[in-house]
């Protein structure tokens, strides 16, 4: 291929705008990306709120693999607003890799499929590899938890690196990191973030 052939190739990216944009630039709805962090940091609601804004895209699949339909799944939805997002957007109930890799064969199937979490789906790299394989127009969204500050386990790692764009979540703030641009950190949950950071670390100054 040419540079004219690559600079008028057309690819399927997202109109994103607002924080989205400013966090992670125009992405493609194609490969995939990572959210990670420890517990009780805001994870999971910043998943919800990631895929109720993801629904104005295409529709999603949340596989609620960890903690399936569960109370504090029930919460987190709540939070996000979910309600608003209709039939755009359905929890999976711990389905496995090969339930999974079967709906998403059907017509109509989700364009976004949310993973929660890499180790409660047992996933291994080369599994995650036949995913993007097979289904080449299908974002892929990953949860994982960490070791520190990375993920916990090889397949998560290696997630990471070959992920489009990644979240680490710390103190109900996501940092990102973007192939597409952005790079602004997104907040989960003002008062969380205020009491993890401080107000003038999380933009704010006192009055």
């Amino acid at each position: 291929m040419t540079a004219r052939n690559v600079l008028t190739t057309k690819f399927n990216t997202l109109g994103f705008d607002g924080v989205w944009r400013d966090a992670v630039g125009e992405p493609e709805l194609t490969g995939s990306w990572i959210i990670y962090g420890d517990t009780k940091n805001g994870k999971t609601t910043f998943a919800m709120m990631l895929s109720k804004y993801l629904t104005a895209f295409g529709r999603v699949a949340y596989n609620s693999v960890e903690e399936g339909n569960s109370r504090t799944i029930q919460m987190a939805v709540d939070r996000a607003g979910l309600l608003e997002a209709g039939a755009r957007w359905m929890l999976l109930d711990r389905e496995s890799k090969d339930e999974l890799c079967e709906r998403l064969r059907r017509q109509r199937s989700a364009d976004i499929v949310f993973i929660d979490s890499v180790q409660f789906m047992d996933l291994k790299f080369s599994e995650y590899k036949d995913l993007k394989r097979r289904f080449p127009t299908k974002l892929f969204v990953y949860i994982s938890h960490v070791d520190g500050r990375r993920p916990s386990t090889p397949t998560a790692l290696r997630i990471l690196r070959d992920a489009n764009v990644a979240f680490r979540i710390e103190g109900f703030k996501a940092f990102p990191t973007s192939r597409y641009g952005g790079g602004r950190p997104v907040v989960i949950w003002d008062k969380g973030a205020d009491e993890y950071w401080g107000p003038e670390v999380n933009g704010k100054t006192k009055s």
